[in-house]
């Protein structure tokens, strides 16, 4: 059923009428994402802490078991149920227990291999907790349902006394729908600090999403040290205002001299990417070319086509620069660039835009002009695919894949090149071999209202994408044929940041959509129903206080298009 908000009170009176009307016919779990296949038991799991009464030993307490490839995660958990309870649980090794009963048991130890890397079964029963996967992400990703399975609590960062810290018994068996389940945030409008991405990457953690794709640099800004090239931080990493008509108190990424913006040192990159790979995320640099370069000429105008000048400030200088494509220092400084960033990211994937390419600079170029007439190319747009063909033959000697947004469809791609589909062509480019990921305007752009009353919510971009909108989403295209369908990888929301200026808006503009994503890339397709998952918001919302995210409070209920 469908329903249209006719006021503010109107849509709160909905969504509890729905939340009550659902909650007699179910017993589970608030569970986000939703697990593939999930059965209540009777009765609870206990988890307790060690009792002693003048030092002598009275009660065993909880242990948290684990075999060698799970100790990371083991220690993992123990740590969050630190957080929040008090107790030190302690982790060892299961071979060496005397006794499992009473304990957490996370374990790669005969496994079912058909629900992949990433699925996992969990069991609880009223003497032990097991988790079971064949991969330590599937323990992992195991541990995050053990987790919402307890009191909202749990999530508190530090102690909370008077809860019962048990967990219902139930047996779930799980894993993934789709393996890029992603998350973009670009850094380079709005400066995000090292802690402020950790705590992203632990919110993505909670809703089991695995991949994060960093946009590292573009007009406004260029957010990564490369050694080679010092003054892409010096001069791109900076503007003088926050530009984009925003209040400068929303933000607090000024340096010290107060210019607005700010940076990542190569060592702050590899600290950033251990804690992400430690919660089983893969992250995906993106820097672009050749189009959106406007802060790296700014710092190099000689790879431009006019030798510049360049100015990251908003409304000043030359905006949307052009790499020039006739010159070969444009190829060297490129791939220069590129090398650096190998060394600092070790997933399969280097994105490299490949957007939104002005022309007129390559129209008035001599060296460019040339450039086509040497490679026989008929107009600016084959100029753009010989670009982006000569990159993609750098990423690929070195060992990685490339991956760019819709236009890069323009050229000749070798097949182990990915499209990330904003604008369309994920069909063409899924019959035609290559991997997509979905990632539309029309369901996975964040950065746009939440609201039709404009003047009840942020200043956004434009667009509108309801909360119900980003849940209706399915990312296998209808037109499709079902032999290409497996070149569909997944799907990701975009935070575009032009009107995002702090993590609290992110945060405020991801969340609950995020949440909606989620369940669309994580569970089965038939399972997904609008009143159950807002049933479950319920909970998640209550996770979400605990942890201090400044979610979207007032979301209205399903609405008719």
């Amino acid at each position: 059923m469908k329903y249209r908000m006719k006021s503010k009170s109107a849509g709160i009176f909905l969504f509890f009428l729905t939340a009550t009307a659902f909650a007699g016919d179910t017993n589970l779990p608030s569970i986000i994402p939703l697990p593939q296949k999930i059965e209540r038991r009777e009765g609870i799991f206990k988890i307790r802490p060690e009792k002693r009464i003048l030092g002598l030993h009275v009660r065993s307490g909880t242990k948290i078991l684990t075999d060698a490839a799970s100790l990371e995660t083991g220690r993992y958990l123990a740590g969050q149920l630190r957080k929040s309870t008090g107790y030190q649980l302690p982790v060892g090794l299961k071979a060496e227990a005397r006794d499992t009963k009473g304990s957490i048991i996370l374990t790669t130890d005969n496994s079912k291999t058909t629900l992949g890397a990433e699925g996992y079964e969990l069991t609880v029963a009223s003497d032990s907790v097991i988790i079971r996967a064949s991969d330590e992400a599937g323990v992992f990703y195991g541990v995050q349902s053990l987790l919402q399975l307890l009191p909202p609590e749990v999530f508190a960062m530090k102690p909370i006394q008077g809860i019962a810290w048990n967990l219902p018994c139930v047996r779930i068996e799980d894993q993934p729908r789709f393996q890029w389940r992603g998350l973009m945030l670009d850094v380079s409008r709005h400066f995000s600090n090292k802690d402020e991405i950790k705590h992203l990457l632990d919110l993505m953690a909670l809703h089991k999403l695995n991949t994060f794709h960093w946009h590292l640099v573009d007009d406004q800004g260029w957010r990564i040290e490369i050694k080679k090239y010092p003054r892409l931080t010096e001069i791109g990493a900076w503007r003088k205002n926050v530009g984009f008509k925003l209040d400068p108190k929303d933000t607090i990424a000024y340096g010290p001299d107060g210019r607005y913006g700010g940076f990542y040192t190569q060592a702050d990159v590899r600290e950033i990417v251990a804690y992400a790979q430690a919660r089983h995320i893969t992250i995906v640099p993106e820097i672009e070319m050749p189009g959106h370069s406007t802060a790296a000429l700014a710092a190099y105008p000689q790879f431009s086509c006019t030798g510049g000048p360049y100015n990251t400030d908003i409304g000043a200088g030359v905006h949307n620069g052009v790499y020039c494509a006739g010159k070969n220092e444009s190829f060297t400084f490129v791939q220069d660039v590129l090398t650096e960033v190998f060394a600092l990211f070790p997933g399969k994937y280097i994105h490299i835009g490949g957007d939104e390419v002005p022309m007129d600079n390559w129209k008035a170029c001599a060296l460019c002009q040339t450039r086509m007439q040497q490679e026989g190319l008929q107009n600016e747009h084959e100029l753009q695919g010989y670009f982006i063909r000569r990159i993609e033959k750098f990423i690929n000697a070195n060992g990685r894949n490339l991956i760019g947004w819709s236009e890069i469809r323009e050229g000749s791609l070798t097949q182990n090149t990915a499209v990330m589909d904003w604008i369309g062509g994920a069909v063409a480019a899924a019959s035609a071999g290559h991997d997509v990921v979905m990632s539309p305007m029309s369901n996975c752009y964040f950065d746009h209202y939440q609201s039709q009353d404009h003047s009840t919510e942020p200043h956004a971009i434009g667009g509108y994408l309801p909360l119900d909108k980003v849940y209706s989403f399915e990312p296998i295209p209808m037109n499709l044929p079902a032999k290409y369908r497996i070149h569909i990888l997944g799907a990701q929301a975009n935070l575009w940041t032009e009107y995002i200026p702090s993590i609290g808006r992110v945060e405020y503009m991801a969340f609950p959509r995020l949440s909606a994503m989620a369940e669309v890339v994580w569970s089965s397709k038939s399972s997904r129903n609008w009143d159950d998952f807002m049933l479950r918001m319920q909970t998640q919302t209550r996770r979400f206080d605990q942890l201090g995210v400044n979610y979207r409070r007032n979301t209205p209920v399903k609405v008719a298009y």
